[in-house]
């Protein structure tokens, strides 16, 4: 990795944080590090999976989402040890006392009919808040896994109160710790929306644009926004959170739901103490959506940004090489997996790897670049798809005419050959 040194970090000017003109398409912003965005460079026989995102190294693009697989420096540290490309730890704020979970927090749905035990996992839902842990000692933990780990990616996961002070300390505090970026939880379904933490400022572009601004002006690393897809077009908090100084967007966050009821207690899940609230939905139902969101936003960062400039990381119930495969061909960076580590261990990454170069077998790829956002040109509204399958239809039926020329005719399809001139 590529160590970032304070040479390659500008200073932030807070005065021109505001000078963006949300009419345009290209917006003036401070530079904090090299963003090019490729990957590794040289042929190889094997494929390449490294990438180079906001100017950070990462043998590949798999990356430990925030939540309880990034809890502590134990579990970050296996997570290394495993070869994940990069870790994004619990998200911490500056008062873990006010952070209080309750137990059991989370509830599954399996694939087969009334919840059998036996049947496949295929969603998972969570009423978890951010770390409760104090953040002297997840501060701790950060500086001594970079210290072990220096060529290895650390990113915090940040999240705070409306307060322009708190985020400041909080991003001096973290960035201290020799942390090589930050994502902002702008994102969190459940847990404190009335002090204006998580998705209640990711759902108010007003209100993200202004925090953004504080935080852009104090970091000297890059930032990364999660995205919540609890709103009608996520690509908007998107494009407010690239034109407010973040040189990524992460997406997607857990979507909210109710799990389901259970029909002999009558008591929603999970249960606690005869009650429940609303939580996040995860694992392998919310890819679909994800994949959506994900292009919503891929497609709005190609047309309106330098998309070298910006990254994109992905998320949403990825358990094979071909699901990370899905969201790169969108356009995405890198490929965040939680639940994933929750279900089936830190040894996935492997699978993952082994999976997703594979595909990149498949096709003749070398290198994450060669395909990335190679399917985005494919999505098109529906009018076009009305239009081009009218213009198909007058093809098809323009080749039933017959054939041209008697040079032609084909041994093998001759009798189709025949059919095709004959008049109905």
């Amino acid at each position: 990795m590529a160590n970032l040194s304070m040479t390659q970090l500008k200073t932030r000017n807070s005065a021109s944080r505001f000078s963006f003109n949300f009419s345009k398409k290209v917006y003036p912003r401070p530079s904090r590090v090299d963003f090019k965005v490729f990957a590794s460079e040289g042929q190889v026989s094997e494929p390449d999976l490294s990438v180079k995102v906001n100017g950070l190294h990462m043998p590949n693009p798999f990356v430990i989402g925030s939540g309880p697989p990034g809890t502590n420096y134990t579990v970050m540290k296996r997570a290394f040890d495993e070869g994940w490309g990069g870790v994004i730890a619990k998200t911490v704020s500056l008062d873990a006392a006010k952070v209080i979970n309750v137990t059991p927090r989370y509830a599954r749905l399996r694939a087969n009919a009334n919840g059998s035990a036996k049947g496949e996992i295929i969603g998972w839902q969570n009423i978890e808040l951010i770390s409760d842990r104090p953040l002297e000692t997840m501060l701790k933990e950060f500086k001594q896994l970079k210290e072990e780990y220096p060529d290895r990616i650390l990113i915090a996961s940040i999240m705070e109160e409306y307060n322009k002070a708190a985020w400041e300390e909080l991003i001096d505090r973290v960035e201290q710790t020799g942390i090589d970026a930050i994502e902002i939880n702008f994102s969190c379904p459940h847990g404190m929306p009335e002090r204006k933490m998580g998705a209640a400022v990711g759902q108010d572009c007003a209100l993200l644009e202004e925090v953004c601004g504080w935080i852009n002006a104090k970091a000297t690393v890059p930032v990364w926004a999660k995205m919540t897809p609890n709103i009608t077009d996520i690509s908007q908090p998107a494009r407010v959170a690239l034109s407010s100084g973040c040189e990524g967007v992460a997406a997607i966050n857990t979507i909210m739901s109710v799990m389901g009821i259970n029909l002999n207690t009558l008591r929603p899940e999970p249960c606690v103490e005869g009650y429940s609230t609303p939580g996040g939905y995860s694992a392998k139902a919310v890819h679909p959506i994800a994949l959506g969101k994900v292009m919503s936003i891929a497609k709005m960062m190609k047309s309106e940004f330098d998309s070298e400039n910006y990254s994109l990381s992905a998320i949403g119930g990825v358990e094979t090489g071909g699901d990370a495969a899905e969201f790169i061909l969108l356009g995405a960076n890198t490929v965040q997996v939680c639940t994933g580590v929750m279900m089936h261990g830190y040894g996935l990454v492997k699978k993952l790897s082994l999976e997703l170069k594979d595909f990149m077998k498949k096709h003749n790829f070398t290198s994450i670049e060669d395909f990335r956002g190679a399917s985005l040109q494919y999505f098109t509204t529906h009018t076009d798809l009305v239009h081009r399958q009218q213009e198909a239809i007058k093809q098809r039926k323009a080749i039933k005419k017959g054939l041209q020329s008697d040079k032609d005719w084909t041994g093998d399809g001759f009798v189709k050959e025949s059919e095709s001139m004959v008049s109905n």
